[in-house]
């Protein structure tokens, strides 16, 4: 089994349970998913599900229920295991949830941590979700 697969397709879909992210390549170039929990990552270690590699950005994938302290912290484990750079590359992460049990204050803070110590951009939103690159 291959963890990493070139494509590109218009739309690339991450599914699991009850979560599921679309993300739609509006120009069509080559794009890498990465299958990280079980794949990519196959140790005991705490993972994010997906990693997707295009137009130089770094997205990190990550479908939950709703335990998103657990979520951002597979997201946080993933970048520093996988990532080219994780102080200055590109990157965006997203937790797609069935439902949010952190309130506001909490997400904002977890968004500025991800943006200044990993140069992250982090979208929580309820799924199904559908975003662009």
């Amino acid at each position: 089994m291959t963890c990493r697969t070139d494509s590109s397709q218009k739309l690339f879909t991450f599914e699991e349970k009850k979560s599921k992210l679309t993300l739609e390549n509006i120009d069509q170039v080559i794009s890498t998913k990465v299958l990280v929990d079980g794949c990519e990552i196959n140790d005991e270690t705490i993972r994010c599900d997906y990693m997707l590699l295009a137009k130089g950005i770094e997205f990190y994938i990550e479908l939950k229920g709703q335990d998103l302290v657990h979520a951002v912290n597979q997201i946080k484990a993933t970048i520093k295991r996988l990532s080219a750079d994780f102080k200055s590359k590109n990157k965006k992460a997203y937790i797609i949830c069935t439902r949010s049990p952190l309130s506001s204050t909490q997400i904002q803070s977890i968004k500025f941590d991800l943006l200044k110590n990993y140069n992250s951009d982090l979208q929580i939103k309820s799924s199904p979700y559908k975003d662009k690159y």
